[in-house]
C-alpha cells in the first residue's frame, strides 16, 4: 500500500474513521505506544480515537486484554494467535458506551531488538492483528532494521494494514507459520 496523495496516513485513517462513524481501539507491544502517539499528532483524534494498551508483560496481555495464558503458553507473546486476541480485548475493553459493533481493535507484537530472538522467531518479527465489526486478521512482517526502525516500521505497517481495512483494500491474511 503506499500514500499517493501524501497525507499522513494517520490522517487517512482518522477522515475515513469519522467517514464511517467508528472508534479506534489500540494494544500495542514491541511498538510501546508509538501508533497512539502518531494517531494523536492528529487534531481531532479525540473524535474516533478511544486510546490505547502498551501491554509489553505477558500480565499485562492476560489481565487487561484477555490473552489466554494457554494462547501465550502455546504460542508466545509473537504470534497470530496472540494478536488476535490483543485485537479483540482491545476493542472490547475500550468500547466502554460506544459499540463494539463500531470499534476496531489494531494490535501489534513482536521482537524489536537487538536481543530477544529466538530460533523460529528472530529479532525483527512482527505480528499484527486487525479486530473488526466484519471479523479478525492477523499479517506477519519481518523487518531487518535497528530496533528504533523495527518500532516504526511496525507503527507505520499497522496504520497502513488498519487504512487498508477502511478502504476495503485490505491484503490477505499471513497464515501462522514459523519462520
Amino acid at each position: 500500500m503506499n500514500n499517493p496523495t501524501h497525507e499522513l496516513i494517520e490522517a487517512q485513517v482518522g477522515k475515513l474513521l469519522l467517514e464511517k462513524n467508528l472508534k479506534l481501539a489500540v494494544a500495542e507491544s514491541c511498538t510501546g505506544g508509538l501508533i497512539g502517539h502518531r494517531i494523536t499528532n492528529i487534531a481531532g483524534s479525540s473524535e474516533y480515537y478511544l486510546g490505547s494498551i502498551t501491554a509489553y508483560a505477558y500480565e499485562v496481555k492476560q489481565r487487561l486484554l484477555g490473552v489466554k495464558a494457554e494462547t501465550l503458553a502455546q504460542h508466545g507473546a509473537v504470534s497470530r494467535e496472540t494478536v488476535i486476541e490483543m485485537a479483540q480485548g482491545i476493542r472490547n475493553c475500550l468500547s466502554a458506551d460506544f459499540p463494539v459493533s463500531n470499534t476496531i481493535g489494531l494490535s501489534v507484537s513482536g521482537i524489536a531488538g537487538p536481543g530477544g530472538g529466538i530460533p523460529g522467531k528472530p529479532v525483527g518479527l512482527v505480528w499484527i492483528g486487525l479486530s473488526t465489526p466484519d471479523g479478525d486478521h492477523a499479517w506477519k512482517l519481518l523487518w531487518k532494521g535497528d530496533r528504533i526502525q523495527n518500532k516504526e516500521n511496525s507503527a507505520e505497517a499497522a496504520l497502513e494494514f488498519l487504512l487498508g481495512y477502511l478502504t476495503a483494500n485490505l491484503p490477505p491474511d499471513t497464515p501462522y507459520k514459523e519462520i
